[in-house]
């Protein structure tokens, strides 16, 4: 008996699997309406938080803003919110209730708005989700962000939910770590992966925690990305563009103080240890990556790959350049993004990834085999091995 009980749960266990590996189907982004000019920023910043007599911390943030190798960044808050809110900028008076009340509201939106962008370029309707992988630094409540999301979409109420809350920019890597796992492991399953972020949840005044809410206003800006996954398209109404090959996470040892996150009265705080965080990535990427592409039996170089690498500041992007020793305009959707909408957490790599993808499928940027790289908290390094298909008008060699 116990024989027979065995053979069929392993059956079981078989059909429950998906035959292929997951892919990315689709992938949409969305930002706020308000747009400021990194050249503009500090103007800006001391004008809506009362302190442009500070002109020595002012001078300080116009320098962090023309290191950070970006040219824009969209917000949810604007000059009027913020008006309307002067105790965020008095690290000494509760705000956290209200900065929470504001996200509540605006996440769920800014979350929908990516979705139903990936939704429609998947071609399939919202009811054919299954899973639902929700991310942001930016909330703190149940019911949450997640089940607003279901709702604005119109989801199925039987949608398997999954909340990751205060992880960092590395999430939007693991977030799709956990898809691939998901969608390969229950047959059918389409998984809508939402990484949102809003950073009124970390506004403060310049004085607060110096330096580090000076770093966090030249780096930050609000987005959103929605990616869809899922294994063994239905052809030809799915169209893969990147197999999910293998994902791996690795903690580099004694680095957790190197940034950190944490919610408190007056908001949430960052610590960054600039010094060290910057080389951190550079020095251990390698050693990851040759690791996982070992295992795989993959041998190629790396200036044979395309990349998608959660960019932080241009800093992190330049050591990685040099230690790799790649050529230029190899991190390019990378360099982009940062250029064009700054570090928004956990959505970064969503961006990238959308960035690289139009490249491959617009311009014709040639790639097979690619990584896909996040960066956080822990210091963590979040890695993933990507293949491109044929959608990507690539000449690809067999798999």
């Amino acid at each position: 008996m116990a024989s027979s009980t065995h053979a069929t749960v392993s059956e079981i266990r078989r059909l429950q699997r998906a035959d292929g590996p997951a892919a990315v189907l689709a992938i949409g982004t969305a930002n706020p309406p308000n747009c400021v000019l990194q050249e503009d920023y500090p103007d800006y910043y001391f004008r809506v938080t009362k302190s442009e007599h500070l002109t020595d911390l002012k001078h300080k943030l116009t320098t962090m803003c023309q290191k950070t190798g970006t040219e824009k960044r969209f917000f949810h808050h604007n000059s009027e919110l913020l008006d309307a809110h002067p105790h965020f900028f008095d690290g000494g008076r509760p705000s956290l209730h209200d900065r929470l009340e504001i996200a509540a509201a605006a996440a769920p939106e800014l979350a929908a708005s990516a979705a139903a962008k990936a939704i429609a370029k998947w071609g399939r309707p919202a009811t054919d989700i299954t899973h639902l992988i929700l991310s942001t630094n930016s909330c703190a409540r149940t019911p949450g962000a997640d089940i607003h999301l279901a709702s604005l979409l119109g989801l199925r109420p039987s949608v398997a939910r999954t909340m990751l809350q205060l992880n960092g920019c590395g999430t939007g890597s693991g977030s799709l770590r956990l898809a691939k796992d998901l969608a390969e492991n229950n047959r059918g399953a389409r998984v809508l992966v939402a990484c949102v972020e809003l950073s009124i949840v970390a506004f403060g005044g310049p004085e607060d925690n110096y330096p580090h809410t000076l770093i966090s206003q030249a780096s930050f800006g609000d987005g959103a990305g929605a990616v869809i996954v899922g294994a063994d398209a239905v052809r030809p109404l799915e169209r893969p563009l990147f197999d999910m090959v293998s994902a791996s996470q690795t903690t580099i040892p004694d680095t957790d103080h190197a940034v950190t996150m944490q919610l408190t009265e007056g908001g949430l705080k960052y610590q960054f240890l600039m010094r060290e965080l910057v080389p951190i990535a550079a020095q251990n990427i390698e050693q990851c990556l040759s690791a996982e592409l070992e295992r795989l039996g993959v041998d190629v170089e790396w200036n044979h790959l395309f990349w998608a690498v959660h960019p932080g500041i241009r800093a992190i992007l330049d050591h990685i350049d040099g230690a790799l020793r790649l050529e230029p305009g190899k991190l390019a959707a990378s360099r982009t993004v940062l250029k064009e909408y700054g570090n928004m957490l956990s959505a970064t790599v969503i961006f990238v990834l959308d960035e690289q993808r139009r490249r491959m499928e617009e311009d014709g940027e040639e790639g097979v085999w690619g990584v896909m790289v996040g960066l956080g908290t822990g210091f963590t390094i979040e890695t993933m091995v990507l293949h491109a298909t044929t959608n990507l008008k690539q000449e690809l060699a067999p798999a």
